[in-house]
């Protein structure tokens, strides 16, 4: 057992888009599907369905600062919070607690933009069945299923003026977190290089560069993440706006 733990896997590194990782990143998302058809015919499991995800949300995290621990890895260069999928475990947290639609805001483009990109490129070395392989897919899946239920079974939706505080939100969190990287030596957010692993950012030129690409990418995501709703409104009008036309 304490191989699936350990820092030295022998039984092979992860693959980008391997058989693991796609049947991980399929059954995520069969189970987001579920979870919405479930939920939305059966109301009195809302609440426990909610706490019960904060508590797998903590529960996860947890696990990951004594695997850091038990292996030697912790440091407050490398192990905290701070990176986008990390801070939006905490928020998906409050949000699923509180119902806090302002956190929402920001959880749910995190959540989708951050988790999702991570889900696909996720910047891990260990295989499955490594316990990191299982943490980081239950970790950004969770992430991921805090913002559809929130979404699709609470009924809380992103406006417009989301996007713009979110962006604001962002560059602010970056500019604290530069500040924090300085002070511990860290390279959250990966503001000083890139990660180690394959990712998006391979695409955005060098560094200093790929910071202000990335700003352009995370902007567009958001417009994105957020085309559905703009649809459905426009939709809406035009559907009021063709019942008011009298009929001859």
């Amino acid at each position: 057992m304490a191989k699936y733990f350990s820092l030295d896997y022998l039984l092979g590194e992860f693959g980008l888009f391997s058989l693991p990782h796609i049947l991980a990143i399929l059954a995520i998302a069969v189970l987001n599907v579920l979870i919405v058809v479930w939920l939305r015919q059966t109301k009195a499991a809302r609440k426990p369905a909610r706490y019960g995800l904060a508590g797998l949300l903590i529960a996860q995290e947890i696990s990951l600062h004594l695997w850091y621990a038990y292996t030697g890895q912790w440091s407050l260069g490398q192990s905290l919070p701070l990176h986008l999928c990390g801070a939006a475990v905490i928020l998906s947290v409050v949000v699923l607690v509180s119902k806090s639609y302002p956190l929402y805001e920001l959880t749910y483009f995190w959540g989708f933009g951050g988790a999702i990109q991570a889900l696909l490129t996720p910047n891990m070395t260990y295989g499955f069945p490594h316990y990191r392989f299982w943490q980081f897919f239950i970790s950004h899946g969770a992430i991921v299923t805090a913002s559809v239920l929130m979404t699709f079974v609470e009924g809380f939706r992103p406006t417009i003026r989301s996007i713009w505080k979110t962006f604001a939100i962002t560059n602010a969190y970056m500019v604290l977190v530069a500040g924090l990287n300085l002070l511990v030596g860290g390279n959250y957010l990966f503001i000083c290089y890139k990660p180690e692993t394959p990712s998006l950012l391979d695409y955005l030129g060098p560094w200093p560069w790929y910071i202000l690409s990335l700003e352009a990418v995370g902007m567009l995501s958001f417009f994105v993440y957020y085309a559905p709703f703009a649809l459905k409104d426009l939709l809406d009008r035009r559907g009021r706006a063709s019942a008011a036309v009298p009929k001859p």
